[in-house]
């Protein structure tokens, strides 16, 4: 069935946890918890006791009955009925107090298991989403986690069951000692046939698991990218790929199931086996004397009772896979470890914004996680998603660059030049692998990572906005703002005119990703709240590459308002952002190949000048397009 499992290869960051260690880890989650563990561990003793004590009520009674005169019988079966009824009813209210407590239990450990695999999401750096689709991530979040609320349950439930065992156990020893030695014998064989289950128990939930989060990951893609999917009429290409995804999903959980459903029936078939044994051993034992048929009787009700709590007790760990490999899956997530790491966190007060380059070396890991070869260090892209599923690197070989505090500059090259990721670094999203990246005189690595981002202002290419209006938008990045701070920030956007255009201004409903807004006002939105935020550094992956010239001259106008009085660095891809730059630095396979102004690179004539008559003087307001000679003009100009 090997087939079954193809495309089922687990995450790089996936690890294998011993059982003792995935059982630690759980159980250490359920130490704020004691108080309430030790009263449901208490209603569960009592109402194992309560449960057994009506079969041991009843065959008293029993006996009771048999040598009593039938003139006080009556009262002796009303005693007995009354017994039984008080037994139940306590046997109810424990149970209550079980389930109670327990399920608040393991409600407040699923979330707080929920809550630190998030927490550990989020804090992953921004090559670990690279790497990895979100719809995994989220079905770990999700699914993974709610799955680990059945282990907690399996668990109370074990522990009520072997509490049965042992009493039930001590009620049949003293019944008949050799046939329950007998019955004992035979609970090792039992355990042991459930067992041999939990390797393949493991295996096949692990796959279970990873064809949930393909699914979950392939529809998520789907539904993203539903707009590009129509436009190119592939429904029935997105819909043929899940239909292989959901086949295999079923193969998998047909495989799943049969595994998980033979326990019980081989438990079963052996119980049967034990139970026929115990009846030829019994009958001997009657015929010899040695029991009393009665007592005989009654040892064979109370091992109907016996073995099912055994046959739970013996099937637990491999039922119990289930939950440890979500658990698996979950703490894997948790413990993936991040590639940016500082090295300190020292405080980060108001920044200069002076941001030194020396001899950085940086490179994007390859798609199966390993480092890349030197071969494929040669290759560099801007594109870190094409690089990643090249897979080829994006490398700086040997990056120097000093950028002065306040100053405007601009990063131009052709695609793979490696501009983005230049700002990346400044942003510390990726971990450099060479060389020193300084601010203000401090080694990037040792300052603060939150107080260092709340100095960082990014607006990218493609803006995302979260689904809410475009007022709590703009306070994204400072939820403490007023509405006044809020609307003084989008007005500082080329005046606010842009505001005009929102049917209900700033409560306005962005939509899902800012899908009610135009591309031009998302980026209008992305530009007021970083102005908002005031950081003292401000990154601009070219938010005019794609608007409207109306929209670029508002954009244009709200730029100048950011990028007065702080670092500004700029990936342009329009002159409008290039020409006012103080400096404009040209890249070409991860190196510096020119700098200056506009005007002094233009002189110059070298690379930048070619970029600049191929790509830029067609958006000069004085352009003026070459005249074409006679023969060549089109025939309805002649």
């Amino acid at each position: 069935m090997g087939f079954i499992l193809d495309g089922l290869e687990s995450e790089t960051y996936d690890r294998n946890y011993s059982d003792r260690e995935l059982l630690r880890r759980v159980v250490s989650y359920f130490g704020p918890h004691r108080k309430k563990m030790a009263l449901v561990a208490g209603a569960i003793t009592l109402n194992s006791i309560a449960g057994t004590g009506g079969p041991i009520l009843i065959a008293a009674g029993i006996d009771l009955l048999a040598r009593r005169p039938a003139a006080t019988a009556t009262p002796a079966i009303l005693l007995l009925t009354a017994g039984i009824f008080l037994l139940g009813a306590m046997a109810w209210g424990f149970n209550f107090i079980q389930q109670w407590f327990s399920a608040r239990v393991v409600g407040a450990v699923v979330l707080k298991i929920r809550e630190d695999v998030f927490a550990a999401t989020i804090r992953h750096d921004m090559s670990f989403y690279d790497e990895h689709p979100s719809g995994k991530v989220v079905s770990r979040i999700t699914s993974d986690t709610q799955d680990l609320s059945d282990v907690v349950t399996l668990v109370t439930n074990l522990f009520s069951q072997v509490l049965l065992v042992l009493i039930l156990t001590a009620w049949l020893l003293h019944i008949n000692v050799f046939l329950t030695f007998l019955l004992l014998v035979m609970a090792p064989v039992a355990v042991g046939i459930a067992l041999s289950f939990r390797r393949i128990a493991r295996t096949v939930t692990q796959q279970a698991r990873r064809v949930t989060a393909a699914i979950n990951a392939q529809i998520q893609e789907s539904v993203s990218g539903i707009v590009v999917a129509k436009s190119f009429r592939q429904e029935q290409a997105i819909y043929d790929i899940f239909a292989a995804n959901n086949r295999q999903a079923y193969a998998v959980g047909l495989r799943r199931g049969l595994t998980f459903d033979s326990i019980f029936p081989i438990l079963n078939l052996f119980s049967g086996i034990g139970v026929a044994a115990l009846i030829y051993a019994g009958g001997l034992a009657t015929r010899a004397g040695t029991i009393s048929p009665g007592n005989f009787y009654l040892f064979m009700q109370a091992v109907g009772f016996y073995w099912w709590p055994l046959i739970n007790i013996a099937s637990f760990w491999s039922q119990f896979q289930d939950g440890l490999a979500a658990a698996e899956r979950v703490f894997a997530l948790i413990d993936a470890e991040p590639k940016v790491v500082q090295t300190a966190a020292e405080p980060v007060g108001r920044l200069a914004g002076r941001i030194v380059f020396r001899n950085v070396q940086f490179s994007y890991t390859t798609a199966d996680g390993r480092p890349p070869t030197n071969d494929e260090q040669l290759q560099t892209a801007d594109n870190l998603q094409s690089a990643i599923r090249n897979p080829q690197s994006v490398v700086l070989p040997n990056f120097s660059l000093e950028i002065r505090p306040r100053e405007t500059l601009a990063f131009v090259g052709h695609t793979g030049a490696g501009k983005s990721s230049i700002a990346r670094l400044v942003a510390r999203f990726y971990e450099f692998q060479g060389g020193e990246l300084t601010v203000d005189g401090r080694d990037i690595r040792t300052l603060d990572l939150g107080a260092y981002r709340r100095q960082v202002g990014l607006v990218p290419q493609e803006p995302f906005l979260f689904s809410g209006t475009v007022r709590e938008n703009i306070r994204y990045g400072f939820s403490d703002a007023t509405d006044e701070q809020v609307e003084a920030a989008a007005r500082k956007i080329a005046g606010g005119d842009w505001l005009k255009d929102l049917p209900q201004g700033l409560d306005t409903d962005a939509g899902e990703r800012g899908g009610n807004l135009s591309m031009g006002q998302r980026q209008l939105v992305a530009l007021a709240r970083v102005v908002l935020k005031d950081p003292a550094i401000f990154i601009l992956d070219e938010a005019t590459a794609s608007v409207d010239p109306f929209t670029e001259t508002q954009i244009q106008d709200g730029l100048e308002t950011i990028m007065a009085d702080r670092t500004a660095i700029v990936i342009a891809h329009r002159l409008s952002t290039v020409k006012n730059a103080d400096r404009i630095i040209v890249m070409d396979h991860g190196e510096i190949i020119e700098e200056g102004n506009h005007d002094q690179l233009l002189a110059r004539g070298g690379h930048y000048a070619t970029l600049y008559n191929t790509y830029f003087r067609h958006q000069s307001a004085d352009y003026q397009p070459p005249e074409l000679p006679e023969d060549r003009l089109p025939v309805f100009s002649r």
